[in-house]
């Protein structure tokens, strides 16, 4: 299949084969896109499985990522810091020790339930 006829089956919005998606993507340059840290992590995930062209609006959907995680983060760092493990202490090492535990805490649970699903 030429290029010209991959590139007019993606106008008239017609199915591709694997092999037509990934000469597609080498004809088409993709835009620069910058994701935070955990839409970067998934980024790296699913390539690494090979998942990476099964996402039709990659971009969005890494957006989306980020944006779920600074809300879980937003939600578990209100709540385990009303926790009486995580509450401060005025002593400043206990604080940071405490601190650095909840923030540890929450990024697993970002990953392990966002990032790497």
């Amino acid at each position: 299949m030429t290029d010209k006829e991959i590139l007019q089956k993606v106008e008239n919005d017609e199915g591709l084969t694997v092999p037509e998606i990934k000469r597609y993507q080498q004809l088409v340059k993709p835009q620069k896109q910058v994701y935070g840290k955990y839409g970067n992590l998934k980024k790296q995930y699913l390539e690494d499985k090979g998942l990476d062209w099964t996402i039709a609006d990659l971009p969005t959907y890494l957006h989306n990522v980020d944006k779920q995680a600074d809300e879980l983060y937003e939600v578990m760092y209100n709540k385990l810091s009303n926790s009486e493990r995580y509450k401060r202490t005025g002593n400043f090492m206990e604080d940071y020790r405490r601190i650095t535990e909840m923030q540890k805490v929450i990024e697993t649970e970002i990953l392990n339930e966002i990032v790497y699903v």
